[in-house]
This record gives structure tokens, C-alpha cells and sequence, in this order.
């Protein structure tokens, strides 16, 4: 049977506060469109669901029965809805493993200090989400991207664990751990551009690879040789003194970090979140 939502809720209404009056404060009605309400849905009903009396008004037992169903019903709706708004407040970063594990991750506290009703979720995904509340922080060449887009252009360099010697590769070859990206379409990383600018021979290094720049850095700092890879991911462990570069120059290379059409957030927290990684990879 269909009623309408409108009368269900001036019942509801009218039955909690025990008043058509009240009720129609409550719902900024009139005490009138009240009583029309409910004797519409009496009529619908073919039942009597209040007791009507001189200023006065109380539930029939069936009335009773559907006041205490119709205000489970509304309580739910309104629970329901409290958590979708609640959901709604959270924005979601979409990006690479690396990246989320090394940076945004454990800088996380820091924000939440800084903005306690800003609610981030980070997880790592190789795909594009268009929704409004989710920001995708992707990789790759910045040729292909819209200077507007762009948050960092990455430099590489060699670093390993702080305790490591000057110069590690001058009592021969060490290990150096890089990166071969799943995304074939994208450059290798600038290895031989680093070589050369720092006058270094390929000779020197027994070069490794991994899928992800993260492993290749927790090589590193598991003391299993040197890491290639970009400045920007290494950042944090240089600052607290788990790796440290060896004097090298940091290389440029055709890589970046963007978000692909930028402007289109424009939302308040959205553009907090947006405005803290920029600030952070800066």
C-alpha cells in the first residue's frame, strides 16, 4: 500500500509530541495541514489512529502500534543519513604504492593536527576515479602532462644507509637497486644520465631491479646495497637520518607527480588536501 511520506511523518510527529500544534511547529506546518495529513492517511488506512478529544489527542492502540514503527523507521533514515554526510566529509587519495607508503602515509598525524575535522583516506590505485571527493595523484612523464596538472618534477639520485662510507662503490662494484616500471610506456629511470653526469663508470655498480621504487628503497635501508630513485620519495628518511645521498648530484629526469585536471576540485577540503600534498612535495 502506498501513503505518503509526508503524511507518515506529520503522524509521526503529531504521535511523539502528543500535539497537532507541536507538530506543525516542528515541521513548520499548519496545525490545519496537520489534520489533513493524518486524516488522509486514516482514510487510506481505514482506521482510526488517534483518539481526538477537546484540546486533546491520544493514540489508538493501532495508533500506537505505528508510532512506535514509524519513529524506528524516521530514526533509522536519520542514522543513515548522519553517515552518509559523515562519508561524504571524507576525501579519498588515490596513488601510487610508493608514494602513499613513503610520504603521504606517515605524514598523515602531521595533518590531522593541523586540520582534526579533515577526514583522509589514501589507498593505491593505477586507475583515474572522475568522483568529485577523490583526488588521483598519478605518475608519470611530464611531457604528457598540463603544466596546471603538475605538483613536482622528479630528480634521481644514488642513496643508502647513513652509516655507509663516502663514495661506497671506490672499494669496487656495490649494489644499486632500480626501478623497472610495470608501465612499460614510460622511460627507463635517468640511471645513464646520472652516470654521466656524475662521472661515474656503469662498471662500478651491479645493477638490480624491482617493479616499485618502494622496494628498491627498502633494499637500501635494509643495508642491502645503494637505491636509484627519485628525491622526492626519500625526502622523509633523509631528514631523519635512515638514508642519506653520498655527495652526487640529484639528476633530472622526464617524471612527475600530477593530478590529471586539477582544477576541477574545488571543494573546501579537497583543496586543503590538495594545497598539503603540494605543500609537502614541494
Amino acid at each position: 500500500m502506498q501513503v505518503s511520506l509526508q503524511a507518515l511523518k506529520a503522524f509521526e510527529s503529531a504521535a511523539r509530541l502528543g500535539s497537532f500544534k507541536a507538530a506543525a511547529d516542528e515541521l513548520s506546518l499548519t496545525p490545519t495541514a496537520i489534520s489533513h495529513h493524518i486524516n488522509n492517511l486514516e482514510s487510506r488506512l481505514n482506521i482510526d489512529l488517534f483518539y481526538r478529544q477537546v484540546r486533546k489527542i491520544s493514540l489508538t492502540p493501532t495508533g500506537e502500534y505505528l508510532s512506535e514503527a514509524t519513529s524506528e523507521g524516521f530514526n533509522r533514515i536519520e542514522q543513515a543519513l548522519d553517515r552518509v554526510q559523515t562519508a561524504g566529509k571524507s576525501v579519498k587519495i588515490t596513488t601510487t604504492s610508493s608514494l602513499a607508503a613513503l610520504r603521504l602515509i606517515p605524514a598523515l598525524q602531521e595533518l590531522s593536527i593541523s586540520q582534526p575535522s579533515l577526514k583522509v583516506d589514501i589507498s593505491t590505485s593505477e586507475l583515474v576515479e572522475v568522483q568529485s571527493h577523490t583526488l588521483p595523484i598519478r605518475f608519470g612523464e611530464h611531457k604528457c602532462v598540463t603544466p596546471d596538472d603538475m605538483i613536482t618534477k622528479e630528480q634521481f639520485n644514488v642513496f643508502g644507509l647513513h652509516t655507509v662510507q663516502t663514495y661506497p662503490w671506490l672499494n669496487g662494484p656495490v649494489t644499486l637497486y632500480t626501478t623497472e616500471w610495470k608501465n612499460n610506456t614510460l622511460t627507463e629511470p635517468p640511471l645513464a644520465q646520472w652516470l654521466a653526469q656524475n662521472t661515474l663508470s656503469p662498471s662500478l655498480f651491479i645493477v638490480k631491479t624491482y617493479d616499485q621504487e618502494l622496494f628498491c628503497i627498502q633494499e637500501a635501508m635494509a643495508g642491502s646495497g645503494l637505491v636509484f630513485c627519485s628525491t622526492t620519495l626519500v625526502k622523509r628518511l633523509l631528514n631523519t637520518k635512515l638514508l642519506k645521498h653520498y655527495g652526487t648530484q640529484a639528476v633530472a629526469s622526464d617524471f612527475c607527480y600530477y593530478v590529471p585536471k586539477k582544477q576541477r576540485f574545488q571543494t573546501r577540503d579537497i583543496r586543503l588536501v590538495l594545497e598539503w600534498v603540494e605543500e609537502m612535495l614541494r
